[in-house]
């Protein structure tokens, strides 16, 4: 691939979604990419460029970076030019090919990258505010953390945003469709 992105093309099949590395420069990239369901580590800043590297070669990650030096350790680096949170997401999924889905049902654990699964109130009834005991139709809970979720105002926020950004993707897509 060309333009910073090195590697073989990923594939958009569900049970073959990539996974990502992300550098210590892209933080809130990584959270995003979970909640669009893609299972995607962190790093912490003071890894070594080649320890991170070597992490996402064994792991069959894509490395995203903003580091140009880090993006040349390949051999599935990208090299995320954009600043704007969203307009990362759009240059990640536009560059890799990806569909992204526009709701949260594979999102992923937001503060560890572990899976979710549904749970009943009774599994969480301790955990949670009185006042969301009352009102949320549903809870999730991270196999890995224990964190519970449920929705609310944070959620309808993060559903818009991916709403917008799976939006401009299929925008940018039908364009591009449109010239070939």
């Amino acid at each position: 691939m060309n333009g910073g992105a090195r590697g073989t093309r990923s594939s958009t099949h569900a049970g073959d979604r990539p996974r990502f590395l992300c550098d210590a420069m892209l933080g809130s990239l990584a959270r995003w990419l979970r909640f669009f369901g893609y299972d995607t580590l962190f790093c912490e800043p003071g890894l070594p460029d080649r320890d991170l590297a070597r992490r996402a070669c064994e792991d069959g990650r894509w490395l995203l970076t903003r580091d140009r030096e880090l993006a040349a350790a390949g051999p599935k680096t990208l090299m995320v030019r954009a600043e704007d949170l969203e307009a990362q997401l759009e240059e990640v999924f536009l560059r890799l090919e990806l569909s992204p889905p526009p709701d949260l049902e594979k999102a992923r654990c937001a503060a560890c990258n572990g899976e979710l699964e549904p749970v009943p109130l009774e599994a969480v009834a301790d955990v949670v505010p009185p006042y969301v005991r009352r009102t949320a139709p549903r809870f999730s809970r991270c196999r890995r953390c224990k964190r519970v979720y449920w929705p609310g105002s944070h959620s309808e926020r993060i559903l818009a945003t991916m709403e917008g950004v799976a939006r401009r993707v299929a925008s940018h897509r039908g364009v591009a469709d449109g010239d070939g």
